[in-house]
């Protein structure tokens, strides 16, 4: 079920939606430059056993509007509130994956109302500016790609020769993460500009400021990348926990020879540890109930 949800006078936010009659309902927010569509498998997994879902396009993103402004982690933070304040939410678990962690970390400080646990999907404790030697450095290793000569075949082609283990679904959804053309050529939804607006909002507001004030039941997955050895993952292991210090119940589970887009590649365990989270939500809110 598709859902348009204004958040603003102009701006409407498109939500993919499963209902479910289940205690809590997940609200999962995607990475930059990627779409709602990436979690469908992981939501069906969630709706079966009896879950509500919303994902959400993002602004920019997706279906959702693009205005010219706003590509930032608090006009995302505040789409958001406004958004499960139209729907009705007013207790969800939270997954963010990528740049989607660094929102949902800071939605959860600031509005514990509304978040009942948090899952940080490869994604919500990135310091880029310690992680990467300077600003150019950063914006070069995340600069978009080239989409000149781009088409559908040619690159659903090139994602599944770079994720063989990916569902047809998948990679479906990673090329809709683009816009085609009408005549058959692809182009980025966003602006360099508001990618740029983006990638400054990462840079200059790191989530570690946010972990103290989040009391929730925190999930942490990250991915340790495929030929990483043992000294290579200690240190991926080692920088997560000491960044993340300040989450005071935060559990750790990681996948092994994996790829950034965890919920893409392996669908159906990031679904089980989500739900395993929700049970843990559930049971805290019992006991303290």
């Amino acid at each position: 079920m598709d859902l348009s949800v204004p958040v603003t006078d102009d701006v409407k936010l498109h939500f993919r939606h499963r209902p479910g009659t289940a205690s809590l309902p997940f609200l999962l927010v995607h990475g930059m430059a990627s779409s709602a569509r990436l979690w469908d498998e992981v939501a069906d997994h969630l709706a079966a056993a009896g879950h509500a879902v919303y994902a959400v396009d993002l602004r920019g993103h997706g279906d959702s509007d693009a205005p010219e402004t706003g590509y930032d982690i608090p006009t995302a933070v505040a789409d958001l509130v406004a958004a499960s304040a139209a729907l009705g939410l007013d207790r969800v678990v939270v997954a963010g994956h990528s740049w989607g962690g660094n929102i949902s970390v800071r939605l959860t400080a600031e509005h514990p109302g509304l978040v009942a646990a948090l899952a940080l999907v490869d994604g919500g404790w990135l310091e880029p500016a310690k992680a990467f030697s300077s600003w150019d450095a950063f914006v070069g290793a995340l600069r978009p790609a080239s989409l000149e000569g781009a088409t559908v075949r040619s690159v659903s082609d090139y994602f599944r020769a770079i994720h063989p283990d990916w569902s047809p679904a998948a990679i479906e959804a990673a090329v809709a993460t683009m816009r085609e053309n009408p005549d058959g050529s692809l182009s980025r939804r966003m602006s360099t500009e508001q990618h740029m607006s983006i990638l400054h909002s990462i840079w200059n507001e790191p989530p570690r400021p946010w972990y103290a004030a989040i009391g929730v039941p925190t999930l942490l997955m990250p991915a340790i990348p495929k030929g990483a050895d043992a000294k290579w993952a200690d240190r991926i292991r080692s920088r997560i926990r000491e960044t993340t210090a300040d989450l005071r119940h935060a559990t750790m589970r990681e996948y092994l020879d994996s790829e950034h887009d965890l919920h893409a590649q392996h669908p159906r365990r990031v679904a089980a540890d989500l739900l395993g989270l929700a049970r843990e939500a559930s049971g805290r809110s019992a006991t303290h109930g």
